[in-house]
């Protein structure tokens, strides 16, 4: 099985404006929604799904481990209680959301949990979120890089993270990238708006397209009709090779998430 490679976000989308973005979001065709414990909306993402009608088998689900569930006695329960929150039976991809902090809970013990969650059908695929190179290789030592669907990451045209991108690809993990437009930074990119106005496309279109065309999920969010919309036509939009390697040059290595107390030691 492998990841879609598009997808809804709803980081940060909370009470009626979360249950509205996924209403909206499913009504236009978006299939694949992300989800996670600590953005406290999973009960409004399952609200909004259940209302929706659309047949469970038609979607395809993600959420994410919190850190202070990681203990193998507790990740099994929260997922429970995650899936009671959405109105489901399983998840399709559960991610272990941050490393554990100062390595209180073992890479080895959550990963353990999180295929044993998978063993009892709780959820299809598993992967974890905000590893680094060492992190995945712990992981991977933990249950087999077979077992780990994708490593989802900060990343954008300024945050290109080849490094734990060319590794979890060597391995067979897939790369989700979250914050593709970097919080609407890159939307003001002079290069990527002139890519835009040549193709007749949104800068954001460019910029989620650039993404699935180096074989990378995106999962956007939006609370605009017109931005669910325009950012679903992504799919549809290929990008030169020449344009590649324009919006290649915009790395800059410029991370903009990394909690204090929680986010590891780069790569």
């Amino acid at each position: 099985m492998s990841i879609p490679a598009f997808g809804l976000g709803t980081f940060r989308l909370q009470g009626q404006v979360v249950i509205d973005s996924v209403s909206t979001g499913l009504e236009l065709g978006y299939r694949v929604i992300d989800t996670a414990q600590i953005y406290e909306n999973e009960a409004e993402v399952g609200q909004a799904i259940t209302a929706s009608g659309i047949a469970r088998e038609e979607l395809f689900i993600t959420s994410k481990i919190w850190v202070a569930n990681f203990a193998k006695d507790r990740l099994i329960d929260s997922l429970k209680e995650s899936l009671n929150k959405l109105q489901t039976d399983y998840l399709d991809l559960t991610l272990i959301h941050w490393p554990s902090p100062e390595d209180q809970v073992p890479v080895e013990e959550f990963m353990g949990a999180l295929l044993e969650a998978k063993r009892l059908g709780l959820t299809r695929q598993i992967g974890v979120s905000n590893f680094t190179v060492d992190l995945m290789q712990q992981a991977i030592a933990a249950i087999g890089a077979e077992n780990i669907a994708t490593n989802q990451i900060e990343l954008h045209p300024y945050l290109q993270n080849r490094k734990v991108v060319e590794f979890a690809q060597s391995q067979g993990i897939q790369i989700t990238s979250y914050m593709t437009l970097a919080y609407g930074e890159v939307l003001k990119d002079p290069l990527i708006q002139q890519i835009a106005d040549r193709l007749q496309a949104t800068p954001a279109q460019v910029t989620l397209a650039w993404a699935m065309q180096l074989g990378y999920a995106v999962i956007p969010s939006s609370t605009k009709h017109a931005n669910l919309q325009g950012n679903l036509q992504a799919c549809a939009l290929t990008l030169s090779n020449a344009d590649m390697a324009l919006i290649a040059g915009l790395d800059r290595g410029q991370r903009l998430t990394s909690p204090k107390g929680i986010a590891p030691q780069w790569d």
